[in-house]
């Protein structure tokens, strides 16, 4: 995804990090690295991370990171987005100096008005449907 971002904006943009999480890594090192990148892209008291799927291990992590600097840090707003995908970073990435809210609601529009059906079911030949 980060390299995506950078084929279209040309670099890396400013304010966007990325963290992989491998699926062995102790979730207190994943935390940690998580908190790291954070650090490099709060801006105006506000975070938003994406992430790929609900339930899974970055997920969690970030949810983690949600709850604990709300805790920590008075002020700090921190949303998390599951279910990642392009048009949705792209989204993200064009409108990062908005205000956190309309950030999410950008991102998610983005992210469930990029997942289109192609064609239609008229269009496939009997034989085809057939053969499933």
């Amino acid at each position: 995804m980060l390299s995506f971002a950078e084929h279209v904006y040309g670099a890396v943009p400013d304010h966007v990090r990325a963290v992989d999480i491998p699926p062995h890594e102790d979730a207190k090192v994943s935390f940690e690295r998580v908190v790291e990148a954070a650090r490099g892209v709060i801006s105006e008291d506000a975070l938003l991370v994406l992430t790929d799927l609900m339930g899974a291990t970055p997920a969690n992590v970030a949810s983690r990171l949600m709850t604990q600097h709300v805790k920590s840090g008075p002020g700090l707003k921190v949303m998390v987005l599951a279910g990642l995908n392009l048009p949705m970073l792209m989204r993200a990435v064009s409108y990062r100096t908005d205000t956190l809210e309309l950030l999410v609601q950008k991102t998610l529009q983005g992210g469930q008005n990029g997942i289109l059906r192609l064609g239609a079911l008229g269009n496939m030949q009997t034989t085809d449907m057939q053969d499933r």
